[in-house]
């Protein structure tokens, strides 16, 4: 059986395949465009330009998905009509073939290994960028869900993040972009995603996830069954009768009251744990009967260095509290170079100014997204940037505050993260 990592070691291979993967997007981007057009002169549909959408992303591929995902948790940023077409691609993108899902099953349980379970169903009950899910018993008669990776993904995904990482080093040649560390924070996204490809890792995480998070009654995370895994395939506990995680059939108080739960766990794993989630979208986030929150996956948990840990806590509670000087201070502690001609009056004056316009703002009237436009924007411009790992905790937060709009826009986040962020910096 052939082997799917990502191993075009020669250089010239490598770049016979880059340029394959080149023309494949751009042909089926062209593709799915002429579609598009036929479509609106023949029907006069999707003026929105989202008829299509899904389906476009979906061809272009597992990194496409991934971040049309995120993106489509933005709707008061985007047009809805936009995170509609692509909130499909959560957990119901074109599940793996028969004979894909035969490789897959193959590789994880080759001939000489014992075959786990008394029933496999072979229809994928989910489907996403990296992986089916399907519903099977072990011998024992255990309900179980098993994770399995789409074969082939290691090489293809290598290729799409190796485009990215060149267009990364283009922009970082524009003058403009120069002091923008974007080839670093690129290779940093990328090393998330690859790991994302890791189901053992991802084991791990679940269980390191059910530990920390423990004390949270209304949280429930689905145990990994080590024993039953295998190269590509994780196993956990079958969690019936969900449904999505969504603000319907909720009264105000219960919504108010599941965005705590939510946000207080986050932050939990944020300034206590030092574990990123950036992945907390409705296809990982679900409700069993009992109105508790679900979290399905962990495979983009990304762990965060014991002093970016603390940086981040210490930037975000002074953000809280409005203190714009102090925030300055902490990015500039962070910084990987500060170059003898930065503007820095002007690089804590713009902190302090941007602080001061967004200190105890309702989730309805604060949006983190320009936010951290403004930020890059201010560092970009004195030459003085955060450490690249900072961009996991802004990922995270991104996705989460559009999943707060929807349920509670009245929600203080920055206040309410001040609970547990005291506690760990006083440690």
């Amino acid at each position: 059986m052939s082997d799917d990592r990502d191993d075009l070691a020669a250089p010239g291979v490598r770049k016979r395949h880059l340029a394959l993967r080149s023309a494949v997007i751009a042909g089926t981007a062209l593709r799915h465009g002429g579609r598009a057009l036929a479509r609106r002169a023949l029907a006069r549909r999707a003026p929105n330009g989202s008829g299509g959408l899904a389906e476009l992303v979906a061809d272009l591929g597992p990194a496409f998905v991934k971040g049309a995902q995120l993106l489509s948790t933005r709707r008061d940023l985007l047009d809805p009509k936009w995170c509609d077409a692509m909130g499909g691609l959560h957990d119901q993108v074109r599940p793996m073939s028969r004979p894909q899902a035969v490789q897959a099953l193959h590789r994880a349980y080759p001939a000489q290994r014992e075959w786990p379970f008394r029933r496999f169903d072979a229809t994928a009950v989910a489907s996403g960028s990296i992986a089916c899910v399907y519903r099977a018993e072990l011998h024992d008669s255990t309900e179980v869900a098993v994770k399995l990776r789409r074969p082939g993904l290691h090489r293809l995904i290598g290729a799409d993040l190796r485009l990215v990482a060149a267009g990364a080093g283009l922009v970082q040649r524009l003058p403009a972009m120069r002091r923008v560390p974007a080839a670093r924070i690129v290779d940093q996204v990328s090393q998330a995603i690859r790991r994302q490809l890791d189901l053992e890792l991802e084991a791990r995480a679940l269980e390191t996830l059910r530990a920390n998070l423990g004390d949270f009654a209304r949280v429930r995370i689905p145990a990994p069954i080590p024993v039953a895994c295998g190269d590509g395939a994780l196993v956990m506990e079958f969690v019936p009768d969900l449904r999505r995680f969504g603000p319907d059939s909720f009264t105000r108080e219960q919504r108010r009251e599941l965005v705590r739960q939510v946000l207080h766990a986050v932050y939990r794993m944020l300034f206590v744990d030092g574990l990123v989630h950036c992945d907390m979208h409705p296809g990982n986030l679900y409700l069993n009967p009992d109105g508790n929150v679900v979290l399905l996956d962990a495979g983009f948990v990304v762990p965060l260095q014991p002093h970016v840990k603390r940086l981040f806590a210490e930037f975000f509670l002074n953000m809280s509290l409005g203190r714009g000087p102090e925030c300055a201070e902490v990015v500039l502690r962070s910084a990987e170079h500060v170059p003898p001609d930065a503007d820095l009056p002007g690089f804590r004056a713009g902190i302090v100014e941007l602080v001061a316009t967004t200190a105890g703002r309702r989730a309805g009237d604060f949006r983190l997204a320009p936010f951290a436009t403004r930020l890059f924007d201010l560092q970009r411009r004195s030459g003085v940037a955060a450490a690249p790992e900072f961009v996991f905790p802004l990922l995270s937060m991104l996705v989460l505050e559009g999943m707060i709009n929807e349920f509670d826009v009245d929600v203080d986040f920055q206040a309410e993260a001040i609970p547990t962020l005291l506690p760990a910096l006083n440690r």
